[in-house]
Parts: structure tokens; C-alpha cells; sequence
């Protein structure tokens, strides 16, 4: 909804700020509109509708100059618009001298603060024909000559590039500008990455010679990204990553490199880093998630949760200056840690391992792990169908409380399933079914003694095999128990699930339509940018969430001194490993609670299991006869079902089941024939 034109006083000349759809909105060539953030109304800047430009609106000011003159001569005339070119952001008006109104009911109301005009995240630069282009009508293409100096002055000049915030107390980021391969032959660029000292230092001299001569400034380090920025105190604030395409991927150093999420972005259909497609996918991530990405899919996800539950608010202090303080409800930095739970890296692990003590070892059934021998009938049937699992981590996610505040040490601790936390546990000598892992361990064995268990492994033991809570003798819990990762699970759930539609896989489909869509999705990628742009797209969300739940536990690879990953890693708000215990606990007892309830309806039980992917006996290289059915002809919920949705299967493979007892009587995991034949039972092949 628009909002309402200001109307004039009596004493007042009406002075038109615009053409006929923009004028009264305050901003030439903007209107403003309202638009639901986190619950609260706001008024957000968009282009005008008629994208009118400095001359058409002068035009509109001249008619009304004239009407003007005839209604109310002796008014002074309106002050003239200063030009501005089309896409570029207004520069803010003085405001005007403060009138102390003659009564209460004659007092205007206080105007709310300008919103920011609708940005774009990034845009493609290319050259065509020696002029410059680009790829969004958004923003206007640079002018003038195909030199440094005029594409640093076009982006010095103010774009409307950016991206907005997500969460009120978060922070804007900058938008991003991609040169294409043509661009960069066109500006001199080397096709490779300089790494000779002299070769440095004169790409490094010609572009910091053209930032100097347009008023900017270039980041210490260039490589194939790098920032291009003017300081507020140098004149209007100006900020864009500045990305070289045929860069991406080169280069021995983080500062060389732009990334290798934005690397697998980049990707065109021969597999070269291609501009265009960049700003294209960047756009489009943007629009999904709400961010950029980052170095990796990892730390992406870290600075999702950080975009969506900022850590600090900025508010005004004593002295009158703003300062950011912590943030209610926001993640607390330091090392955290407990000896039960504090990553294998930590010192508080490794003297527990030391003395024998458990430490805690939610994880997911591990890599080709468990295993069980074949039944008589399992062994006559002809394949063996392997399930996979669709985002499991995110089918938890969303509703599960996870540990926002420290762990506490209770001693006799009275159990309460809605606290997060790590609880000793004795689960030896409880009976669980034989043809199911264990649903406590993450190699699908009984326990050999106590040890240290999430939240969601000890309510699963306690309300499905009957164990007995007040046995329990010590916990680590949580002092504030929130499940803070649901927004970051609804946008990457979305996301994913944007991607699989337009690859032709939605929610409702039936068992049949669904196998012949997954099969078929990445037909046409080739030909069709959007089914190519999904497919590198929902890999790189897949990445965020699992990438982003192993962060939780990082291990610092990338630093070799046990000091230095305690100083940068372990103490930082984002390493808090019983978070990732909770959501694997989680996920695995999720897991299991399915196969149970396939068990109970139909008699079925996978015999071997890789990390998400089920192996179950099957009479046909379908795997439809293994699903439960109301009477209706319904999936059951919370049982083996087909499907894109988190939580949901889908048919990974087929294997003859003479493949699977042979390499089962050489002692080899069957999961490890995966991959060898297809969804019919056939061989892979180049061909196929």
C-alpha cells in the first residue's frame, strides 16, 4: 500500500518533487510502499513505477510552476532538482528550518526517516561491441570509456547495490559487482591471476591509480575479490565487492581467492567461472536466504544464524554516542565448553579420554558401521533398494530446543525433556530389537557402559523403551533452552524446497509421479538457465545445513597450534559442540523412530545403513512395495515415504541381492555397492 501524499498548507507553494506517480513521495523518482519486517510495519523505497528521469520530472515542475503563477502569484517558485541519473540514489536534502507550531491541532506530525530504496545484490559488467553493458535493468551501465578510472568512478557514483538486512538489529551488506571475461579483456585484465611479484605490483598500481583519481579506496589485498569503498568522512559512503570472474578458484591464499562457494556459483556449463551466471545465482541466493554467501557453506550458515539472531544492538550511552552492547537472547561468546562435550580438539576432551571417563558421542550412524546378517527371506529376494534420507537435519530443526545459555553441572538432576543439555546415562540391559541399531549409539551397538547423551536420545529411550529417568546421576543443562535455529531452518528449508520445484519435484506428488520428477530433474539443464542455476543452487543450501551443523564442533584444520584454534575458534560464539550433539541426537532418534514404525506397520527393517541411506530387502527394484499405506492408499505419517520434504526418502539406488550377499561373505558393507548400479538394478556404466 502506498503511502499518503503530503498535502500543502494555505501558505505553502506546492512544490511537485517528481512526475505525476512519484511526486508527493518526498524522493525524486522514488515512492514509497509498506512492508511487513518481523511483525512491524515498514516503509520501504521503490522506484517509481513510470521510471521517470531528471528531465521528465523537470518538465512536470515547469507545468506546475505555471499553474502556479496563475493560482498564487505572489508564492516564491519551488527550488529546482538537482539532475539525477536513472538507478542512481538521490543525495539527501537539507531539512528544513524547524516552525514552532501556533497550537497543538496546527502541529505536524513527525515524519518517519526515509526508507532505502529497493537494491539489488549484485550485477553483472560486460563489455558488447566496445560499450559497456550490464545484466539487470536495476542498475544503469557505466559510460564514457572502457578504462579502470570509469568503471571505479560509475560504482563511486553511487549504485543502488546491497543487501538489506533481515532481522531489525542486523546489519546491511554490500552488494556485489562481477566482471565478465569480456569486460576484464576489455580493461586489460591478465587471464590468469598475477603471482610474480612485478606482475602484482603493476596490476596493483594501474587499479589503485584509478580508485585514487575516482575518490576510492581498494581493499590491502587483491585478488579475484576484493572491495572498492569510500569512507562517510570522504563523501557519501560507497561500499561493493568487486569480483574478476576469470579469477575465481586461482590463487595459494584466502585473500587471493573470492571463496569456493562463490567458486561453485560462478560455474557455467562447460564448468569455467562465467560472470553473467554469477550475478545471476548471487541475485537469486540473495533473494532466497537473505545473505550472501561466504567463504564456504560453513560459514555461511554461521552467518545466517548470526544475520537472523544478531549478537549486538546498537543503542545511545551515557555520553550520548551509540555503542553496541549485547543483545538479548543473542548466543554468548567465550569458551563455553564442558569435559563431556567440548570437541575432539579440546583439552577438556582429551583429559577425559586420558582418565577413561565417557565423553558424549551423538552422532549419526556412522559411515558404513552397522550391519546385520541377512534373514532367510531377505536373502531370496531379489534387491536390495537403498532409501536415502531428504535433509534430515532439517526436519528437527526447526521446533527443537538447543542450549542458548551455558551448561550447568547438576548433580541427581530431575529429568525434564524440555531442557537442553547432556545427561549421564546407563542404557546396558535394555532390550531394543535385534534387526534395529541401537537407536542410543551412532554404530548401532549396544552400550557398553554409562555415558553422556542428549536431551532428545534420553526422552526417546525413556518414552519408547521405558528407561528410568531417576537412575540418571549427573547432567550438564542448559540455563536457557530456546530452539533458536527455527528461522534459519524455514529460509533454507524454503530454499531447498524453491529449488526442487523448479526442478519439477513438489509436495502432494504421488509415489509414481514422484520417482519419474526426481529422476528426471536434471534433464534440460543444459538448454534451460533456471534448471541449471537450481542444481547448483540446492547443492550449495544442502551444504549450508550440513556444513553449517558440523561448524557447531569446528575443528580449526586450518590452524595447526592447539593455541591458536583455542584463541580464534573454541572462544568463539559460534563453537558450541552440545548444539551439534542435541541436533544429531535429534536426527537420529528421528530416524529410528521411522524405521520402528515401518517395522511395526509392515514388517520391514533396513539390514544395513550408511550414515542416511537404508538398505531394505525388496521383491521388485522399486521401492513402493516397502511402503506403508493407510487404507486409503495414504502415506502413514512418520513411517518410510517417498518424498522431497525434510524427513522424506527418496530411491537412491537398486542392488541385485547377489551383489549384496557376496560382498557381505567378503565382510565389505553393502552401502559400498551404492553407487555401481542405478535405480533399475542395472550396472553403471559411461552410458548410463
Amino acid at each position: 500500500m502506498r503511502s499518503n501524499r503530503s498535502v500543502p498548507t494555505p501558505d505553502q507553494p506546492i512544490q511537485v518533487a517528481g512526475c505525476k506517480e512519484c511526486a508527493g513521495y518526498g524522493w525524486p523518482g522514488y515512492i514509497t510502499v509498506w512492508q511487513e519486517q518481523d511483525g512491524v510495519m515498514l516503509p520501504v523505497r521503490r522506484r517509481c513505477p513510470a521510471r521517470c528521469t531528471a528531465s521528465s520530472r523537470a518538465e512536470v515542475i515547469a507545468r506546475q510552476q505555471v499553474r502556479q503563477a496563475v493560482d498564487r502569484p505572489v508564492s516564491p517558485p519551488p527550488v529546482a532538482e538537482p539532475a539525477v541519473e536513472q538507478g542512481e540514489v538521490p543525495a539527501a536534502r537539507p531539512a528544513p528550518a524547524k516552525r514552532r507550531p501556533a497550537s497543538k491541532a496546527s502541529a505536524r506530525p513527525v515524519r518517519a526517516e526515509r526508507p532505502k530504496p529497493e537494491r539489488v545484490a549484485a550485477v553483472a559488467v560486460d563489455v558488447v561491441d566496445g560499450e559497456w553493458t550490464v545484466d539487470t535493468d536495476a542498475v544503469h551501465a557505466p559510460t564514457g570509456k572502457i578504462t579502470w578510472d570509469a568503471l571505479l568512478a560509475w560504482i563511486g557514483g553511487g549504485l543502488p547495490l546491497g543487501i538489506d538486512r533481515i532481522h531489525r538489529d542486523g546489519k546491511d551488506a554490500d552488494g556485489t559487482v562481477v566482471l565478465t571475461a569480456a569486460a576484464c579483456s576489455a580493461l586489460k585484465v591478465p587471464a590468469k591471476l598475477p603471482t610474480t611479484p612485478a606482475a602484482v605490483a603493476r596490476f596493483d598500481g594501474k587499479l589503485r591509480k584509478a580508485a585514487e583519481a575516482s575518490g576510492m579506496e581498494l581493499s590491502t589485498t587483491l585478488g579475484a575479490g576484493f572491495k572498492a569503498y569510500r569512507r562517510r568522512s570522504a563523501g557519501r559512503h560507497v561500499s561493493v565487492k568487486l569480483i574478476i570472474a576469470p579469477w575465481l578458484g586461482q590463487g595459494d591464499t584466502a585473500a587471493q581467492k573470492s571463496g569456493e562457494l562463490v567458486t561453485a556459483l560462478a560455474a557455467g556449463v562447460d564448468g569455467a567461472p562465467d560472470g553473467a551466471v554469477l550475478a545471476r545465482r548471487l541475485r537469486t541466493f540473495v533473494a532466497d536466504l537473505g545473505i550472501g554467501p561466504g567463504a564456504t557453506t560453513a560459514v555461511t550458515s554461521t552467518h545466517l544464524v548470526d544475520a537472523l539472531r544478531p549478537r549486538t544492538v546498537r543503542v545511545i550511552g551515557e555520553d550520548g554516542r551509540s555503542v553496541s552492547v549485547p543483545r538479548a537472547g543473542a548466543l554468548p561468546s567465550g569458551d563455553l565448553a564442558v569435559p563431556p562435550a567440548a570437541g575432539g580438539r579440546h583439552p577438556l576432551t582429551l583429559a577425559e579420554r586420558r582418565a577413561g571417563r565417557p565423553v558424549c558421542e551423538e552422532e549419526d550412524y556412522g559411515v558404513f558401521s552397522w550391519t546385520r546378517p541377512l534373514t532367510p527371506d531377505e536373502a531370496e529376494q531379489p534387491f536390495a533398494v537403498v532409501m536415502d534420507v531428504c535433509t534430515s537435519f532439517l526436519s528437527v530443526t526447526e521446533t527443537l530446543r538447543l542450549p542458548l545459555g551455558a551448561l550447568e553441572l547438576r548433580e541427581s538432576p530431575t529429568w525434564d525433556k524440555a531442557v537442553a543439555g547432556l545427561w549421564l546415562c546407563d542404557f546396558t540391559g535394555i532390550a531394543v530389537e535385534e534387526d534395529l541399531p541401537h537407536p542410543a549409539t551412532f554404530h548401532g551397538l549396544p552400550p557398553e557402559g554409562p555415558g553422556w547423551y542428549a536431551t532428545p536420545t534420553v526422552a526417546y529411550m525413556v518414552s519408547e523403551y521405558g528407561f528410568d529417568p531417576s537412575t540418571i546421576t549427573r547432567a550438564y543443562l542448559s540455563t536457557d533452552s530456546v530452539p533458536f535455529l527455527k528461522d534459519w531452518t524455514t529460509r533454507i528449508r524454503a530454499a531447498y524446497k524453491r529449488c526442487l520445484a523448479v526442478l519439477g519435484v513438489v509436495d502432494g506428488m504421488g509415489d509414481e509421479e514422484f520417482l519419474t520428477a526426481y529422476a528426471a530433474r536434471k534433464l534440460g539443464a543444459a538448454d534451460s538457465p533456471e534448471i541449471a542455476d537450481a542444481l547448483v543452487l540446492i547443492d550449495a543450501y544442502k551444504g549450508i545445513y550440513k556444513g553449517g551443523i558440523g561448524k557447531w564442533t569446528d575443528n580449526g584444520s586450518q590452524y595447526r597450534d592447539d593455541e591458536t584454534w583455542a584463541e580464534r575458534v573454541a572462544a568463539a560464539w559460534s563453537y558450541r559442540p552440545e548444539v551439534r550433539f542435541t541436533i544429531l541426537s535429534a536426527a537420529r532418534t528421528g530416524a529410528h523412530r521411522r524405521m520402528r514404525k515401518t517395522r511395526t506397520l509392515n514388517g520391514r527393517a533396513p539390514f544395513a545403513i550408511n550414515v542416511d541411506s537404508y538398505l531394505y530387502a525388496a521383491p521388485a527394484a522399486s521401492p513402493i512395495p516397502l511402503l506403508p499405506k493407510t487404507a486409503e492408499g495414504k502415506p502413514v505419517p512418520g513411517a518410510l515415504r517417498l518424498g522431497g520434504a525434510p524427513g522424506s526418502f527418496k530411491h537412491e539406488a537398486s542392488i541385485p541381492m547377489s551383489a549384496v550377499v557376496t560382498a557381505m561373505d567378503e565382510h565389505l558393507h553393502p552401502c559400498r555397492l551404492t553407487h555401481d548400479y542405478d535405480t533399475a538394478g542395472a550396472p553403471v556404466t559411461e552410458e548410463n
